[in-house]
């Protein structure tokens, strides 16, 4: 019997590679269900648009800079802060984004107190103040269009946490519900009811309104350039999604309803939040809606 040769070991050790790649390739774990409905969407020519949730501080060259964050509870709690770009210098001119350079909102991680209001710009500087009469942990969020954006329709959003101190009155998420009615009287229905809502895939969501008196809304006034504002966020994670009206500024309401664009990039539970004007006041709306 003859020795092996170099040659006769060479094929041994390629032999054992081949072996031990096919051994994992067939052991792999399937892909999960969230990666399979991702493929499906980008086969299907349907690739999501970026969306900037508010999860980080910074994000496409921009990164938001904390000067002065709420300490303690209060109707008209401070907050101050830059947005600085990739250059290190501060930002001050944005798009127009639904009449607003800059929109901001704060909400507590139970989603049960919820901010939207809109700072003014002093020096360099966003200057603006939040209700907070409870305490817990919240999150902030900056939302802006940059001028050289490639798709206006997608602002970036930057967030980071803050926390109140004191005592807190917790209040669990409520489960998803067909119907919620404002503290100002009107009911607001989702036409889909409790329905899930599908991740990556574009879809509209319509919300018919009836006013104190039980008749639908005919008409609502302009909020924002629109006739409506509605943003999502994701309860467990506290990222933000923008969603954006359907309807031109002024259209009459069939049956009430209010329709909006929307595309979740993750499954869970959402708390939306829809802003309105009727009757020389605006009406917040909150529901949550369940993605899967």
């Amino acid at each position: 019997m003859r020795k092996p040769r170099l040659t006769d070991w060479l094929f041994l050790a390629l032999a054992m590679v081949i072996g031990v790649v096919a051994t994992f390739v067939a052991l792999r774990p399937t892909p999960g269900p969230a990666h399979s409905a991702h493929q499906a969407v980008v086969s299907a020519g349907l690739v999501p648009a970026a969306h900037s949730d508010g999860l980080s501080e910074a994000e496409s060259g921009y990164r938001f800079e904390q000067i002065v964050t709420p300490s303690e509870r209060g109707p008209d709690r401070p907050v101050i802060f830059r947005i600085i770009g990739s250059g290190g210098r501060p930002v001050t001119r944005f798009l127009d984004n639904q009449t607003k350079q800059m929109h901001f909102f704060a909400v507590r991680d139970d989603m049960n107190v919820f901010q939207h209001v809109h700072p003014t710009l002093v020096g360099d500087t966003w200057h603006t103040t939040l209700a907070l009469t409870d305490g817990g942990a919240y999150r902030m969020f900056a939302e802006f269009v940059p001028v050289d954006t490639k798709d206006a329709r997608h602002p970036v959003v930057l967030g980071a946490p803050f926390s109140v101190p004191g005592d807190t009155t917790f209040v669990p998420v409520p489960a998803p519900a067909a119907e919620t009615v404002t503290a100002t009287g009107y009911m607001v229905a989702r036409a889909d009811g409790t329905a899930p809502i599908t991740a990556l895939r574009p879809q509209v969501l319509r919300f018919a309104i009836r006013g104190p008196d039980g008749a639908p809304v005919k008409a609502v006034d302009p909020h924002l350039g629109a006739n409506g504002h509605l943003t999502g966020f994701h309860t467990m994670l506290l990222s933000a999604t923008h969603l954006h009206p359907v309807q031109p500024l002024g259209t009459r309401l069939a049956n009430g309803e209010l329709t909006f664009h929307s595309l979740f990039s993750e499954r869970g539970e959402y708390r939306l939040f829809l802003e309105f004007s009727h009757g020389g006041r605006v009406h917040t709306a909150s529901v949550t809606v369940a993605v899967a």
